[in-house]
């Protein structure tokens, strides 16, 4: 073990000690966390080394709590922010019992998830790039609703024209805003899952492009986007013929683009 870590017979004060010295804000909380979770000692300690290391506290535990969920999260898989938690009230407000859903660009599911737990008879599915993803992501939603590969290309065909409420959580970070992200998400998150080109909305394009042949009459397509970018993605939904408004959170800042499809 390094110099900072901790013997399996610990305390919880110097498990915060450790955590602190490693630059750890809430190293109270975690430390409760990390004793909470560790089936014994061992385990104990090296779940603190790889948290000293730099890992997410997620990966570490395996899990992020998520809209009062407790979401699974594999080493290399993008973590659910609570930011995100918006857009899915946003999602849950436009579903109704039954309604087909779609959570593209998945990462864990957790959005799926979360909608599947908070609207009776919800149908699920989702889709992401990433096969880590996929694979983390059918711990957490039906595992024959998920499909890996490129946005819409792996869905049923049948779903086309019949979905009522699309979440598509895309990557949105400029390509040279990456070097500015902190270290957890910067190395330790995969970055298809945060590269969204030059001025970060290439995905979005490509999702806002195609959602209307996706979406049922009156269905919308739901993304989180920044401040900065909110006037460009609302340009980018008008284009593809959706008829678009902003939500925005001022305490968990956070900003959701909404689209609906509108026929005639």
């Amino acid at each position: 073990m390094s110099d900072s870590s901790v013997s399996p017979m610990s305390s919880t004060a110097s498990i915060v000690a450790a955590l602190r010295a490693a630059g750890c804000v809430f190293a109270e909380d975690e430390a409760r966390l990390l004793v909470s979770t560790a089936v014994d000692p061992a385990e104990l300690a090296a779940m603190v080394d790889r948290r000293v290391a730099g890992l997410p506290l997620e990966h570490v535990l395996g899990w992020a709590e998520f809209r009062g969920l407790r979401i699974a999260v594999d080493p290399g898989v993008f973590v659910p922010r609570r930011r995100t938690g918006f857009l899915v009230e946003q999602a849950v407000a436009l579903a109704r019992p039954g309604a087909v859903v779609v959570d593209l660009c998945c990462g864990s599911g957790a959005l799926g998830a979360a909608v599947t737990a908070e609207v009776a008879g919800v149908e699920v599915y989702a889709a992401d790039i990433d096969p880590a993803a996929v694979r983390c992501a059918r711990r957490n939603i039906a595992a024959d609703r998920v499909y890996e590969g490129d946005l819409y290309e792996p869905l049923p065909t049948p779903l086309c024209g019949r979905i009522d409420v699309l979440i598509a959580n895309t990557p949105y970070v400029p390509t040279d805003d990456i070097q500015l992200l902190p270290s957890e998400a910067r190395i330790h998150e995969p970055r298809v899952a945060l590269d969204g080109g030059s001025d970060g909305l290439d995905v979005q394009r490509r999702v806002a492009a195609a959602a209307p042949g996706w979406l049922a009459p009156g269905g919308g397509l739901l993304v989180e986007t920044s401040e900065r970018q909110t006037a460009l993605t609302v340009e980018v939904f008008r284009a593809a013929g959706l008829r678009t408004r902003v939500v925005e959170s001022e305490e968990l800042y956070a900003t959701v683009v909404i689209g609906t499809r509108v026929d005639g």
